[in-house]
């Protein structure tokens, strides 16, 4: 992953100025597990000594900080940039949820506000110097998503589904939009693979 991220990224836009790679995590819907493996990858980095980050872009369905453990934090600002939140593992971690009083209140929020959050969090947040930023897109395939995509020098993305043949199909779209704002799709993972169903035993 190191090589290929590194030759495809774009360290002219503004943001994140000692961030050397941003890899995106997308889904074509919802409920895929798509947080996870965004959580799951960072974790995976860190371990290997690398510095990594984690940019909560699902503005309107916010979860990293609860899988990290992050919950009870509230974000800081040191008057001029958003200071991330850092776990126990040193990844450092931006999202809505540290900037809202209460988590279960949902963010009500016009896409273009929702691309200006993302955009927002990139460029005014004091990330230092990272190996690497995951961002937890929102799903799906549209406006917003791809405004984000551009508001980002991404260097890869990686796709998260389920295996359900319904799902292939929205990954199908989820790959083409990645394609359309010229990231490279380093992978599919699928999650829930080893769910069974009760009825068909499928």
């Amino acid at each position: 992953m190191e090589q290929k991220t590194e030759q495809s990224g774009n360290v002219n836009k503004p943001g994140g100025i000692g961030v050397k790679r941003v890899i995106g995590v997308a889904s074509g819907k919802g409920g895929v597990g798509k947080s996870t493996v965004a959580v799951l990858l960072a974790q995976a980095l860190a371990a290997r000594g690398r510095k990594v980050g984690i940019l909560d872009a699902d503005i309107t369905g916010p979860s990293v900080p609860r899988l990290l453990g992050l919950d009870s934090f509230r974000g800081d600002f040191d008057g001029q940039k958003l200071v991330p939140i850092m776990n126990d593992d040193g990844i450092k971690v931006v999202s809505i949820n540290f900037y809202v009083n209460d988590e279960s209140s949902p963010v009500v929020w016009r896409g273009p506000l929702l691309s200006k959050a993302i955009e927002q969090f990139w460029n005014d947040t004091a990330w230092g110097e990272l190996d690497y930023l995951i961002v937890d897109f929102p799903p799906g395939t549209g406006d917003v998503q791809i405004t984000a995509f551009n508001s980002l020098p991404i260097s890869g993305v990686i796709v998260a589904a389920t295996p359900q043949a319904l799902v292939s199909m929205i990954v199908s779209k989820a790959v083409r939009m990645a394609g359309m704002v010229n990231a490279p799709v380093l992978g599919v993972v699928e999650t829930m693979a080893s769910m069974m169903c009760p009825h068909c035993g499928k």
